[in-house]
């Protein structure tokens, strides 16, 4: 079978790929494609926002190469995009079937069938993906034979039938490693820049289920590590293929299995691995030692989700931190000078004008290299989506909107509006200090760091901090 993936056309254009000029590989379509790949299917990933191709573009593709299937992945703000992507496929053949899977169909599955899409892949795609397409080649579009596979939704008839959930995979080191050949690894940037940058998961899972966050509800509570070696040889592989030394860690804690994260450092001293690489970790799954060790063995950057000022707020969105935490963390991060980043989200429903207030001035009082403010987003199938909607608190359901970059619900004390101008209050007021200016200015860092906030955060600093304002 020909199978074609894509991220779906035209979304390069949304405010979600505007911020920080970012062009970040698919990595769970390159997952899906290397599983496709190896049980002989001929595929092929269109990355959209990378490439640049619009709808016109993307539907030339599909009539040059004339795929036997068509899948297309999508979150939340770039969902639109994708049922439009599906509509053009279906004008063009409508016998041509198209599946979709990523966190927001997951979740509303019966609102991408309502827009055209045949089959719908639940969860963790890569086995479900692979038996959907065998059933496809053996039998068409034939529902009745899909009933037997885990993790679809599909039409049947009047009705729609949602099969059981698929297990998550048990064994990451059972896949192979994502196929990257296939997305145009020359093209990824970061800061609009043409840095090239290799990507990497090396576990799935969260066991925490934050209310404001999807990844527990898609990837699953059991947090899975792959072996200290397959992330080792693949990554070993990815430096000297593309011919760079920078990777990304896009796991949520990868330092929460301290044993996978010393024998991971292991294998970069026996390889002799020269690279720099940058993970996501929380406050209560790191100490001063393994922060040492990590920066011996070339991470330049942790990423902790430190969410509020408030112990309060931390304890009812299920965080499981304490401020103390986070304070002797970062200054750990300060006394053996790595660069960290706090991320921070204001506006939860409970919330007043003053906590919001509070997580900044703590954020401040944590001081790290960088602050990442966000405005709480109710996703569809995390708890803060149901409780949104329950207690009726959404006031835009326009799913574009839903980057964490604007606010679209209000709080019982706040409105709207009110959360969406404390974001740039947020921004404005941990960036325009004096001595982060200085110390940016320092290291070069100033304009890139001005540039992707006026781009696109906060409209405000560009016309208030650049004098374009009253």
């Amino acid at each position: 079978m020909k199978v074609l993936l894509a991220v779906p056309p035209g979304i390069d254009k949304l405010e979600l790929y505007r911020v920080l000029g970012l062009k970040a590989p698919p990595l769970g379509l390159a997952w899906i494609a290397a599983v496709l790949e190896r049980a002989g299917h001929k595929v092929r990933i269109i990355d959209s926002p990378t490439d640049g191709i619009d709808l016109k573009a993307f539907m030339n593709e599909v009539r040059s190469w004339n795929p036997d299937v068509v899948g297309i992945t999508a979150i939340t703000p770039t969902v639109y995009k994708a049922y439009d992507a599906v509509k053009a496929v279906k004008e063009y053949d409508k016998d041509l079937p198209v599946i979709m899977g990523g966190p927001h169909v997951t979740f509303m599955y019966e609102e991408a069938l309502n827009n055209g899409v045949d089959v719908v892949v639940r969860g963790e795609g890569e086995y479900t993906t692979l038996e959907l397409i065998n059933t496809i080649e053996k039998v068409g579009l034939d529902t009745g034979q899909f009933k037997s596979i885990r993790g679809l939704a599909f039409r049947s008839g009047d009705g729609i039938i949602r099969t059981p959930d698929r297990p998550p995979i048990k064994n990451l080191d059972e896949l192979p490693p994502p196929a990257r050949h296939l997305l145009p690894m020359d093209k990824y940037t970061l800061f609009g820049k043409p840095i090239r940058i290799i990507h990497a998961m090396a576990s799935r899972g969260c066991p925490y289920g934050c209310s404001f966050c999807s990844t527990s509800y898609f990837w699953g509570r059991m947090v899975r590590y792959r072996s200290a070696k397959a992330v080792a040889d693949e990554i070993e592989d990815a430096v000297n293929r593309y011919k760079t030394n920078i990777v990304v860690f896009t796991d949520d804690e990868f330092t929460l299995g301290k044993r996978f994260v010393y024998d991971f450092l292991r294998e970069i001293r026996e390889r002799k691995l020269d690279i720099n690489f940058s993970c996501g970790s929380r406050v209560d799954t790191i100490d001063r030692d393994m922060i040492v060790k990590l920066k011996e063995h070339g991470c330049t950057a942790l990423y902790f989700g430190v969410e509020s000022g408030s112990q309060d707020t931390i304890n009812k969105i299920g965080k499981r931190i304490t401020l103390e935490q986070a304070v002797k963390v970062f200054q750990w991060a300060k006394e053996i000078n790595i660069d960290h980043v706090g991320s921070f989200v204001i506006g939860f429903p409970w919330e007043s004008i003053e906590d919001m207030k509070n997580t900044v001035r703590f954020a401040m009082k944590l001081d790290p290299t960088y602050a990442q403010f966000t405005v709480a987003t109710p996703y569809p199938g995390t708890p803060l989506y149901y409780q949104a909607v329950s207690e009726n608190l959404i006031e835009d359901w326009n799913w574009e909107h839903y980057t964490t970059l604007r606010a679209v619900m209000r709080g019982y004390r706040f409105t709207k509006e009110q959360a969406q101008k404390m974001l740039q209050w947020a921004y404005v007021k941990y960036y325009s200090r004096l001595g982060f200016v200085i110390h940016e200015l320092i290291h070069g860092r100033l304009g890139t760091i001005i540039t992707a906030i006026k781009n696109s955060l906060v409209p405000w600093f560009t016309e208030r901090l650049l004098g374009r304002g009253e």
